[in-house]
């Protein structure tokens, strides 16, 4: 009984994630392929940011992995939501992309916690946007190992 619940629960999500999500994750995976190097680094910058703003403030060690992603999925989704209702868009091209950037962090997030193992193609986009989720918090990684300040008081 419990899996038929669970089964039901994906597909809601999956419905909302296709009404929300799809079409905005998949106009930013085509913008980020088709961009040359130093746009790719913008994309990173705000696909990284947008996830560091949805990751929960939560320190519970019996949270699970899974758990966590929903977590950053439904926060990425409420924000998208919350873009669209305050009409953030408009034709602002940057304000367009921020909000690109929540529903490919949502979708990545969501694929992470394997909502859509009954969706094939809500999974190969999932798997798209983790991948490029990836690149970006990598990226930005080794950006702020770049900046770091040494301290040279002991040579």
């Amino acid at each position: 009984m419990f899996s038929w619940f669970k089964s039901d629960n994906r597909r809601k999500q999956i419905r909302e994630d296709r009404k929300y999500l799809k079409a905005r994750a998949r106009r930013l995976l085509k913008s980020y392929l088709s961009s040359d190097g130093p746009r790719k680094q913008r994309y990173y910058e705000v696909v990284a940011g947008a996830a560091a703003a949805c990751q929960p403030g939560v320190s519970d060690p019996n949270l699970e992995n899974s758990q966590l992603a929903r977590a950053t999925a439904e926060a990425a989704l409420k924000i998208v939501k919350l873009r669209e209702r305050n009409k953030k868009d408009g034709n602002d091209c940057v304000e367009i992309l921020i909000t690109d950037a929540y529903a490919t962090v949502a979708v990545a997030y969501r694929r992470a916690s394997a909502v859509y193992t009954v969706d094939q193609e809500m999974q190969q986009l999932g798997t798209a946007a983790v991948h490029l989720l990836t690149m970006a918090t990598s990226y930005m990684a080794a950006q702020s190992a770049d900046i770091t300040p040494r301290d040279d008081s002991f040579d």
